[in-house]
């Protein structure tokens, strides 16, 4: 199988266009066939020189909230400098939802969403499509019980999913299940692994999850990406939040593409 990747998994390499340029080539050159931008500065006309270049497209990004909602017309021009038509936001705005006694505020989240799904529509309406990428927070409940994703899912047709799979996995839910749910609205996911680590420090037992390179911890890709694929995925993209906080970036995403290819 082939597969691209988020950029943010490298996002200390693309600060400058050399930067970003260089390791678009050298990710080519591994076997990545697609990228998404996120992580560094939003210039559109350097994405352009860049997929020119390495002959790589840009397929997804990742956008601020505000400019998704409030300045999607101009969005849409800058993303068609570069030949992207999937337009992505990296979380929803759950800080603003929650009241201090950590409970969802259903009027204020639900009015969040409805702005998005607008600026979906509107982007639909453009021959665009919006994703939103989601972490396990989407699934808390709101004050009348129901879980935010649950509600998008049923009353927001025009948002799109980036599906991850470890954010999936660390909210607790049935990933297949929920991949069942949402077929024909996950055209884009992250493919991330998930793994469990000890803290050998304390003077307790402490284990946790940690983020891995794909095929090296307790994700089943071989049932989940079949199952992506009768979903309609189109863009499979390779994430890892802590590549940048090891020795050599690149290495930890070829560790990734290397599996895929020879695995999935």
């Amino acid at each position: 199988m082939k597969a691209g990747i988020n950029l943010y998994s490298v996002h200390k390499l693309i600060k400058t266009e050399e930067g970003l340029l260089d390791t678009a080539q050298k990710l080519k050159e591994m076997g990545y066939i697609s990228m998404q931008y996120s992580g560094a500065e939003f210039i559109p006309e350097r994405l352009k020189r860049v997929s020119d270049a390495t002959g790589l497209p840009f397929v997804l990004t990742h956008m601020p909230a505000d400019r998704i909602v409030n300045d999607t017309d101009k969005l849409m021009e800058e993303h068609a400098v570069f030949g992207c038509t999937n337009i992505g936001l990296g979380s929803i705005p759950i800080v603003a939802m929650v009241t201090e006694e950590n409970i969802v505020d259903e009027k204020i989240c639900k009015t969040k969403l409805e702005e998005l799904n607008k600026a979906g529509e509107h982007m639909k309406k453009n021959g665009y499509s919006f994703f939103l990428h989601n972490h396990h927070y989407e699934f808390m409940r709101m004050s009348n019980g129901e879980r935010i994703f649950d509600h998008i899912v049923e009353n927001c047709p025009n948002i799109n999913f980036t599906l991850d799979t470890y954010w999936l996995q660390h909210a607790g839910v049935d990933v297949l299940a929920t991949i069942e749910k949402l077929k024909g609205r996950i055209g884009c996911v992250h493919l991330k692994d998930y793994k469990i680590v000890v803290d050998t420090k304390l003077d307790y037992f402490d284990a946790c999850a940690a983020y891995e390179c794909v095929g090296y911890g307790n994700m089943d890709f071989k049932t989940i990406v079949p199952k992506m694929k009768e979903a309609g995925t189109e863009h499979f993209l390779v994430e890892h939040d802590s590549a940048c906080s090891t020795p050599d970036p690149l290495y930890t995403m070829e560790k990734s593409i290397r599996y895929i290819e020879a695995e999935l």
